[in-house]
């Protein structure tokens, strides 16, 4: 059960080269800067290393990879809630039960979905490297993308601009 005066935890989502984690880690600088008090999770720190090897050997991750991955997600949205801090988390939450999987422990969940082109996130993509997640993979996360829904408390966030312009079009939606 979530304390009801800490706002809404925050799930900054997106495929690989989306930007989740810096604009994530913004996000959170952002409300700190407001007076709020939070903690940026970057979820990608909580992938079971069998999960991480899977990724750095460019194969995709299935649902049953990712069921542990995402309740130890969810887990932390509550210990970071119970603390009373407001959470902000970067995780790619592609499916729609995925995210279910989050609200199940945190219903009160917002979404900012990172949208961007296949070809901006691509271009974005050939310029950075990551432990564990090779590009080859990023077909297959747009393959598995399911855009949020209507009766999702989300808000798709265009992020053809600055890291700055993505934190204030989030900000301008968050509850």
């Amino acid at each position: 059960m979530s304390d009801r005066s800490v706002r809404p935890p925050v799930l900054v989502m997106g495929v690989s080269g989306s930007g989740k984690s810096t604009v994530g880690e913004a996000l959170a600088a952002a409300l700190q800067d407001r007076g709020e008090t939070c903690e940026f999770v970057d979820a990608d720190g909580l992938h079971p290393t069998a999960n991480k090897e899977k990724m750095r050997q460019g194969i995709p991750l299935t649902d049953e990879d990712r069921w542990p991955w995402l309740d130890a997600c969810a887990a932390r949205i509550v210990e970071v809630e119970a603390s009373g801090k407001r959470c902000v988390m970067a995780n790619s939450a592609l499916k729609r039960t995925y995210r279910d999987r989050l609200r199940d422990s945190a219903p009160d969940l917002f979404i900012a979905y990172l949208d961007g082109s296949e070809e901006l996130i691509h271009e974005r993509q050939s310029h950075r490297h990551h432990e564990y997640m090779p590009n080859s993979l990023l077909d297959s996360q747009f393959a598995t993308l399911e855009r949020p829904e209507a009766d999702e408390a989300a808000a798709s966030i265009p992020i053809h601009g600055s890291v700055d312009e993505t934190v204030a079009a989030i900000l301008d939606v968050l509850p």
